[in-house]
């Protein structure tokens, strides 16, 4: 994945009229021209203010007033408890609404997501099943590691029609944190609503290598049908997160 931000840190002064120019501005120009070169996309997570703050060698009210102009200005959008997002669409409605993980204390914890498997081929039959298409009709699938604080928590296997995501299995099409964004954002496909299932299992021994547990360890297990509009369904995915560092959070209203 993407970082972020780079160590460069901000040069106070203006390289045309030599003059010096506030640091909230350059480092707004700076997070621009990261989104306008492609380095961060429509979903991805901003660093947290401090870490801006260290990595650009400025104040974090510095950081603080810059992101809060990007946030005006449309160009970022800021989720409690989530942080802060690149952002093109409209966060307000399903993305967020319906999507909520957790620390083991049911607390809003920022994730940062890495995309460590991606294949097209012929789907499984059950996946295929599930999806309501022909049996071996050509999936992508994905597998994407959640980290919190730093430690793998969970992982999320993905499977979606190729012909509704064309080059997803591709190195080259980023994918960002906040995976639905690109759904919405590049393929112009709408989350309208998701059903799920939550259960518990013991730990394989693949994912427990994955997740750095003992084989056989406690885990939660969210099985979860994405639909689109006129209820057609767009995603099968599960999630297998540890027992010890994960929940799922959701309001009802």
């Amino acid at each position: 994945m993407n970082n972020p931000i780079s160590t460069t840190k901000i040069d106070p002064y203006n390289g045309d009229a030599g003059q010096v120019q506030p640091l909230y501005q350059k480092v707004e120009e700076h997070i621009k021209n990261q989104i306008n070169t492609g380095e961060l996309t429509p979903g991805d997570l901003i660093l947290s203010e401090p870490r801006l703050s260290k990595q650009l060698d400025v104040s974090i009210g510095t950081v603080k007033k810059a992101l809060d102009n990007l946030v005006w200005q449309g160009l970022l959008y800021r989720h409690q408890g989530k942080g802060t997002f690149v952002s093109r669409i409209d966060f307000n409605n399903s993305l967020f609404r319906f999507f909520s993980y957790a620390d083991e204390k049911g607390h809003d914890v920022r994730i940062r997501k890495f995309t460590t498997e991606r294949w097209l081929g012929k789907g499984p039959k059950k996946i295929c099943q599930l999806l309501k298409v022909e049996n071996d009709t050509e999936l992508v699938y994905l597998e994407r590691i959640g980290h919190i604080n730093h430690q793998p928590t969970f992982i999320e296997n993905s499977w979606w029609v190729a012909s509704m995501v064309p080059d997803l299995e591709k190195e080259e099409t980023h994918i960002p944190d906040l995976f639905y964004a690109l759904i919405v954002d590049h393929y112009q496909i709408p989350i309208i609503r998701a059903e799920e299932t939550l259960t518990a299992e013991a730990c394989d021994e693949s994912t427990a290598e994955k997740l750095n547990v003992k084989k056989d360890s406690p885990i939660v297990v969210l099985n979860r049908s994405t639909f689109t509009i006129a209820d057609k369904i767009v995603e099968v995915r599960t999630t297998k997160g540890r027992a010890d560092q994960f929940s799922y959070k959701r309001e009802i209203r």
